[in-house]
Formats: structure tokens, C-alpha cells, sequence
């Protein structure tokens, strides 16, 4: 069976998840009117990685000396190798948390072939503190979702849970932020960066009728190969594969709103017929709309 302890602790509650040694995931959904607060304590042992993904948080250090904020669809790493960095947090109303501790040493584990790929993880950094903010990307928000959403038997939720929480840290590690840039000289142009940059804002934009990859690349004045190289690198994913994540993250907030309805959604983000968007949306969440609905209903 997993290991959950449901805390009430100051003035808000949370639970949380051991899913093996090092390694435990957090979450909170404060649904109402007032602050939250959650105290706990983490030693240096353990970087955190913390996910709002609805609403605001603050994060107090030094007896409330020091904030900061975290707004929706952000997440931010905290590690410091020379002190305890115990958890103070303020959840706002209507607001949404999760949060993977992991030590060190279960990092390595992970990472033990690539640790040069990761800064933390090196021999001459090991003991720098990190304090990075990145957005939550629409694939992490799915993940995330899942996490506060999930319904299952309990003899499954431990590996549920573990299986989401590793798929998190490989989506963490393959944002872009972390690329390294003198691995990646296409990242070294800001230019073609810039363009890069303008194709995801047109395919946003156009996400019920995006452009062809060749007329997307005629818009942005670069070459057909260079736009699908560098979304790659920039995005981690390919055009296409990116503009379905976030049409299918789009369609999630959409149902979770409660103002449009399947068929509503579906046309809002380009499927002509909603038996096509369910199948999508199917594909991508394991569930289908009207399903996820009636879950998020059950944290309403």
C-alpha cells in the first residue's frame, strides 16, 4: 500500500505521498476563500520542485523576511547543499499545488549516466544552491493534472504516482532552459531564436487552422529544415506535436471552466466533429472530456 499522511497543519491541509525512499510528492487544491498554510521541514539532502498550477503561491524564507511568488502554470527548483530549505508556503485561495522532494542521492541514481547533463548533479557544482523559475509546459500540465485528479483502486496508486512523478522529472529536464548552449549552436543565434519564437505564436494563434510546416516557414523567413530543427530544440518537440499539446491543455481549462460544452470545446480548437476531438482527447489524457469532467467535479 502507499505511504500517504494527510496533514492538517497551521491553517491549511495537504497530502503527501511517499513513493519510495527519496522520492515523495505534495499536493494541495485550496478551494476556498482563505490563505492556506503549509509548514514542513526538508533538509539539505532534498531539491525541491514546485508546480502551481492554478492561482498564486508564496514561498517565506528566513521567518517571512524573504518571499517568493509563484504564479499559474510556473514552477520553480529550490536547492540549497548548505542548509535546510524547510517548506513555508502560502497558498492563496482557489489556488492549486504540487510538489516532488527528491534527494540527491535518488537523482543520481537517475540521472547516473547523464549527470554532467544536469548542473546540480556535476562534480563542480555540487555545491551550488539553485533557485530557478520556468513555465509548466502544456505536457507537464497534463502530468500535473493527473496528479491532483486521479481516481484509482489504492493498490495501484503507488505506482501511479511514481510513474507520474518520474515522467515529471523527464519533462522537467528536457525544457529547453536547461539545454545546455554551447552543445546547441542553433540556440547561439537570437535571431533564428526570435523566429522560432514568432512560429509558436502564429500556430497558437491559428491552432483551429494552423499553416502548413512550409507556409509557417515562409511566414517566419526561414528554411523549411531550420524551422523543424530548431522548434525542436527550442520546444522539444516537433511543431505539430507541440501545437497538440497545447490544443489539448487548452480543451482541458476550457471543460475545467464549465462554460462551453464538449462539442463547444472541440470546435474551439479545431476538430469539426467532436467524435474527433474525444478520440484526441482520449489519446492524450486516457480519458474522455465528459469523463475528466465528472473528476475535477469531485474537487469542486
Amino acid at each position: 500500500m502507499i505511504n500517504v499522511i494527510k496533514k492538517n497543519n497551521a491553517t491549511g491541509s495537504y497530502e503527501l505521498f511517499k513513493l519510495e525512499e527519496g522520492l515523495f510528492i505534495l499536493k494541495s487544491l485550496n478551494n476556498q476563500k482563505d490563505n492556506h498554510i503549509i509548514e514542513k521541514k526538508i533538509n539539505k539532502d532534498f531539491i525541491q520542485f514546485h508546480f502551481c498550477t492554478k492561482g498564486n503561491l508564496d514561498f517565506l524564507f528566513n521567518q517571512g523576511k524573504y518571499q517568493i511568488g509563484l504564479k499559474e502554470e510556473r514552477n520553480l527548483l529550490l536547492y540549497n547543499p548548505k542548509q535546510d530549505l524547510p517548506l513555508h508556503l502560502v497558498i492563496k485561495p482557489n489556488s492549486w499545488w504540487v510538489s516532488l522532494i527528491v534527494s540527491i542521492k535518488k537523482l543520481h541514481e537517475l540521472f547516473s549516466d547523464e549527470a554532467n547533463y544536469i548542473d546540480f548533479l556535476s562534480d563542480e557544482k555540487r555545491n551550488t544552491k539553485y533557485y530557478k523559475e520556468h513555465d509548466v509546459s502544456p505536457s507537464m500540465a497534463v502530468v500535473l493534472s493527473q496528479v491532483l485528479n486521479f481516481n484509482l483502486h489504492p493498490s495501484v496508486k503507488k505506482l501511479y504516482l511514481k510513474a507520474k512523478a518520474f515522467e515529471l522529472l523527464s519533462l522537467y529536464f528536457n525544457m529547453p532552459a536547461e539545454t545546455n548552449i554551447e552543445q546547441c549552436p542553433f540556440l547561439a543565434d537570437e535571431e533564428n531564436v526570435r523566429k522560432i519564437s514568432q512560429a509558436k505564436e502564429i500556430i497558437i494563434n491559428q491552432m483551429a487552422e494552423p499553416p502548413s510546416l512550409q507556409e509557417l516557414a515562409d511566414e517566419i523567413d526561414l528554411s523549411l529544415k531550420k524551422l523543424k530543427e530548431g522548434f525542436k530544440e527550442v520546444y522539444g518537440d516537433t511543431v505539430y506535436g507541440f501545437l497538440l499539446d497545447y490544443k489539448m491543455e487548452y480543451a482541458r481549462k476550457l471543460l475545467e471552466s464549465g462554460d462551453y460544452n464538449v462539442n463547444e470545446v472541440g470546435l474551439q480548437v479545431g476538430y469539426s466533429t467532436s467524435s474527433h476531438f474525444i478520440a484526441a482527447f482520449k489519446k492524450k489524457f486516457n480519458t474522455t472530456p465528459k469523463k475528466y469532467i465528472q473528476s475535477i467535479n469531485l474537487f469542486s
